[in-house]
């Protein structure tokens, strides 16, 4: 009858109905999972069904915003590792004028761990130390206050073995391989060598200078001793006891520290040489390096690594970091030319901020910053208050700014179990029953329409390696007035341009490859 199959149509939809909200929940958990179960049904039911869930997907990301798929299998560290990969051994090449090395992950290249738990949440310790002693350190530059060595420290957690979550090269000095860590909040290069006083473990042979026949020390009254390594350290060199050699000390203002004497080398970036470049010969060294040789500066100032090879690379670099997979390697490229770059999306440029009393570090104008393409609206964005760093890991940002980045994520990463705050990180998540989740896009905008589109594997900090705890990876600076920080866990995959001679900086996507 007519009024029978009325109710078998109204019976029909109400079933759709809820077989419909279910998929959209399981969708939401597993993309996968939700159309492997459409594929066990009728194909008029499948059919429909498909239309209607994809209908509903697209009313979703249009009524929250722009997200994208994170899957938290690919995401997570790996527990164990049947190699350790050397960083020894790394690659590189010359192409087109530039010259290209391997940049690695330091956690895999520092031997085997039981406990990774243990160490991401050291580096999150590790990575608020050097923040604060950076806030300490521009803080006194400010206010022209210089302080004793022992006075601008700050003690390193007692107890706790702290490794670098930084990224590595591998450069020839002298003609022996070293391993440094890549900082562009630093100028000096330097490298422990022999003899030392006081050295931290690293692998490999320490430099020995002695057995060099290019090396030669730098005398104490050179202008590089007395005015280049001032605006490089923050301290004028020191004329050493016998031979007239320049000594120099360099406190990261976290327990970290390096001294030594400055000398000339042959310096081999891959197959490109330079002759006479000044570094730092360390032989009392500690602090927060890991198993590295050493450190190599970015900077700004003239003894930069950048300054020292204007006249072959123009003042010019590249990184692309990689992600924390053990097979993943990025690249630093030293030179402008962008026909090596392997991005797929355009560069975008904006300038760098000048600003006299902090040389070292690249300024930005951040004017906006859009979650899942709504805006935040904060007071602090269009200053110039915000460097970029790839020593530094996780982001930092204005209270104002994070406050209403954090509630436009939760408004929009809504109905996930909640997980305690882990440190510098206070909004986290249970995300161990989930194979994936979409998470809204971020955006961070700059002076001249630029763009850094944060990669979906910088969005989330895993704390436990079972997902049982999951943070955003942004975090907020204690007051208004410090300086915001955009950290390397917001610069993966992504290809970051430092033009120097023409004051401007760039972004690209990219994913990262040395192939």
């Amino acid at each position: 009858s007519l009024s029978l199959s009325l109710s078998h149509i109204v019976s029909l939809l109400f079933s759709l109905q809820y077989i419909h909200i279910s998929l959209i929940i399981l969708y939401t958990i597993s993309s996968t999972m939700a159309e492997a179960l459409i594929s066990l049904l009728p194909l008029n039911l499948s059919l429909l069904l498909l239309i209607l869930l994809s209908s509903s997907v697209a009313y979703r990301v249009h009524s929250f915003g722009e997200k994208t798929v994170l899957p938290l299998h690919k995401f997570q560290w790996k527990q164990q590792h049947s190699a350790i990969p050397s960083c020894f051994s790394q690659k590189s090449r010359r192409e087109n004028g530039a010259t290209i090395l391997e940049m690695k992950h330091w956690d895999y290249c520092s031997g085997p761990l039981n406990d990774w738990n243990e160490r991401l949440q050291k580096h999150l310790i590790s990575d608020d130390i050097r923040v604060r002693s950076l806030q300490f350190r521009i803080k006194n530059v400010v206010s022209g206050q210089t302080q004793d060595l022992s006075e601008t420290q700050i003690p390193i957690t007692s107890g706790i073995n702290l490794q670098t979550l930084n990224y590595i090269v591998t450069v020839e000095l002298g003609g022996r391989n070293m391993t440094v860590i890549v900082d562009t909040g630093s100028d000096l290069t330097w490298v422990q060598c022999q003899p030392c006083k006081s050295c931290y473990n690293q692998e490999g042979p320490l430099f020995n200078p002695s057995t060099s026949p290019s090396y030669q020390s730098v005398s104490c009254n050179s202008t590089t001793c007395q005015s280049s390594l001032q605006s490089a350290t923050g301290n004028s060199g020191v004329c050493g006891s016998g031979p007239p050699t320049c000594n120099y000390v360099v406190s990261y203002g976290d327990g970290s520290v390096t001294r030594g004497e400055l000398g000339r080398e042959q310096l081999n970036l891959g197959t490109t040489r330079v002759d006479n470049f000044v570094f730092g010969c360390g032989r009392n060294n500690e602090g927060l390096f890991g198993g590295a040789s050493g450190l190599m500066g970015l900077g700004r100032s003239d003894l930069s690594l950048v300054s020292q090879t204007s006249t072959i690379f123009g003042g010019a670099f590249s990184y692309c970091l990689p992600s924390t997979e053990a097979e993943a390697s990025g690249s630093l490229i030293l030179g402008g030319d962008s026909s090596v770059y392997k991005n797929s999306t355009p560069i975008s440029y904006t300038r760098m901020v000048p600003n006299p009393q902090l040389s070292t570090f690249y300024f930005l104008n951040l004017t906006g910053i859009t979650i899942g393409g709504v805006a935040l609206q904060a007071p602090s964005f269009g200053n110039g208050r915000i460097l970029i760093d790839c020593g530094t890991v996780i982001t930092r940002l204005a209270p104002s700014v994070y406050k209403a980045l954090k509630a436009e994520f939760l408004k929009q990463f809504s109905g996930f179990p909640p997980a305690p705050a882990f440190s510098i990180l206070d909004t986290c998540f249970n995300l161990s029953g989930y194979e994936e989740v979409n998470i809204p896009t971020t955006r961070m905008h700059f002076e001249g329409n630029a763009e850094l589109n944060v990669d979906v594997t910088g969005m989330f900090y895993i704390v436990k390696t079972d997902a049982s705890q999951v943070c955003l990876a942004l975090a907020s600076l204690s007051s208004e007035d410090e300086i915001g920080i955009i950290g390397n866990y917001q610069q993966r995959n992504i290809r970051v341009i430092y033009d120097s001679k023409n004051s401007k900086l760039g972004f690209a996507k990219e994913t990262c490859s040395l192939v």
